[in-house]
């Protein structure tokens, strides 16, 4: 008999996906936390941390070893208290005993052991859902129409390749949105630069700055959550000394990056850019209702 999910004494909201790899919940969650602290409120975000080595459940401080508890933890970490651990519900009972007034899942839209007040479906407009199939023969967690019987909103990021629009119902508010970089991309327009990321699709990135203007002659991925060895930091050194040639790279990547390193490349920082500018209120307004 499958254990009811376990309600806790504030609001929840999970962004979550269905595929493998990046879709962009992440930028998501920080985006929506600076949205609920500019409104009032004091989000706490839960995370089980993939990729670090540490199994320990605790609050991550952002000047962690991103080695122990992963290069996403760190960015939630800066942008709101952030509790990692495998189980999500004594995460989300600490962060309530530490404040919290709502709650943001990165990820956990297939974890039942937490009761959800709002589930939102992160979806790569360009990516698509790949072969429709679940792993392994697909990149799928579970179908899409499993996942719409128990959401209440999604975000498609980019544009919508594979027309998956026409598949959600009328009752499930589908908003839209792209990547945007901060403003330090205004740096980079006309100059040279090699560009070097491990993402989920690094080609997101590498695409995203040759649309602002940035003239990338050559690019470099690495696998998601990639840790940079000697080795790796030797070549990327190697292609920064060239003459002319600016390096960049992701936030995400940064994190991983030794100081001394940092000082010599480009850090370009990712935000959303709704569609409606009122998407993320409308959601926001799901997580805590008006009442007359």
């Amino acid at each position: 008999m499958k254990k009811p999910a376990s309600h806790v004494a504030v609001p929840v909201l999970c962004c979550g996906n269905i595929t493998v790899g990046g879709t962009g919940k992440t930028p998501l969650t920080l985006h929506l936390a600076r949205h609920l602290q500019a409104n009032g409120y004091n989000p706490h975000i839960l995370t089980k941390g993939y990729g670090g080595r540490s199994k320990q459940q605790r609050l991550i401080l952002p000047s962690d070893d991103p080695i122990d508890c992963g290069d996403e933890t760190i960015l939630l970490a800066r942008q709101a208290p952030t509790w990692r651990g495998k189980n999500r519900v004594d995460s989300a009972q600490s962060a309530i005993a530490h404040g919290a007034d709502c709650l943001i899942l990165d990820d956990g839209l297939q974890d039942p052991s937490l009761y959800k007040d709002v589930s939102i479906l992160v979806i790569d407009g360009p990516a698509g859902l790949g072969n429709g199939l679940i792993l392994p023969a697909g990149p799928l967690r579970e179908t899409l129409d499993s996942a719409l019987s128990r959401i209440q909103a999604a975000v498609m990021i980019g544009k919508d390749r594979h027309h998956l629009s026409k598949h959600f119902p009328s009752h499930i508010p589908l908003f839209k949105a792209e990547f945007s970089p901060g403003p330090e991309i205004r740096d980079l327009v006309g100059k040279q630069c090699i560009a070097f990321s491990g993402i989920g699709r690094p080609e997101k990135f590498f695409t995203m700055l040759k649309e602002m203007g940035v003239t990338v002659i050559r690019t470099l991925s690495f696998p998601d959550h990639h840790l940079y060895t000697q080795r790796d930091l030797h070549r990327l050194s190697q292609l920064a000394s060239l003459p002319g040639v600016t390096l960049v790279t992701t936030e995400k990547d940064a994190v991983k990056l030794p100081q001394e390193f940092i000082k010599n490349i480009k850090i370009i920082t990712v935000d959303l850019l709704w569609h409606d500018d009122t998407s993320a209120s409308c959601i926001i307004d799901q997580l805590f209702p008006k009442t007359l």
